[in-house]
């Protein structure tokens, strides 16, 4: 980390008191509604995508680099647009994957002290930035029909725990989440089911929410198997 970074994250960490808490908030209102209103009226215009996610640390030519390019290629020339948190690692293969299949490749990115950078793969015309993390997560959700969970952290955990939870709470339409590898998400899922379901804290019925799957041909035929149920259209 350099220096100018450390010298960012020691300020935001740095005491205030209660008047310039109050005065900043005020600002913060406007700011805010900026980000709003640039990101409603950017994505309102852009179609049908689907969002995926995955970890900024997901190195090119791996393996899960390799899988998240496959996809976001073969969803594009199905017809959808790709939404990628815009940096690198796993979202620098959704956008370049998107831009080789000739379709609409979209970049939310986050402006962070460190780590995250727009990638270059991302329509120029489609590159939003956001200060605010909430503002980002609003866009993804608002404007997405199906979620692609790759392997990732605490942000990728982050935003399928925010899809789930819209749909079971049915604040946003029971569009497809997909966990692609079996071997990375059965942990988390054995979790799920011995303790948070056991301790009643969900459903059996919630695990309908989402499916998980190892191939790019089988996030394909659940997407368009989705898209024909409800008879929508993709971009074609």
């Amino acid at each position: 980390m350099n220096k100018n970074n450390e010298d960012k994250i020691r300020k935001s960490l740095s005491p205030k008191n209660w008047g310039d808490i109050k005065a900043t908030d005020s600002w913060q209102i406007f700011k805010i509604m900026s980000e709003f209103v640039e990101g409603f009226e950017k994505m309102s215009q852009i179609g049908p995508c689907v969002s995926v996610f995955g970890s900024a640390r997901t190195k090119p030519g791996t393996k899960y680099y390799k899988l998240a390019e496959e996809i976001s290629f073969k969803l594009t020339r199905s017809g959808y647009g790709v939404i990628s948190g815009g940096g690198p690692g796993i979202m620098e293969a959704a956008n370049k994957g998107a831009q080789a299949g000739g379709g609409k490749s979209v970049g939310l990115n986050i402006e962070l002290p460190f780590e995250q950078k727009s990638n270059p793969f991302i329509d120029t015309d489609k590159l939003i930035s956001f200060k605010y993390f909430f503002v980002r997560k609003v866009m993804f959700l608002k404007y997405s029909q199906g979620f692609v969970a790759m392997p990732g952290g605490f942000g990728t955990i982050d935003e399928l725990s925010e899809a789930l939870t819209l749909i079971q709470t049915n604040k946003i339409g029971r569009y497809p989440i997909i966990l692609v590898s079996k071997e990375y998400w059965n942990g988390l899922l054995d979790w799920m089911k011995n303790k948070m379901l056991t301790e009643g804290n969900i459903n059996a019925s919630d695990f309908d929410y989402f499916k998980v799957v190892d191939t790019s041909d089988e996030v394909i035929k659940i997407i368009d198997e989705f898209y024909a149920k409800y008879s929508l259209k993709p971009n074609f």
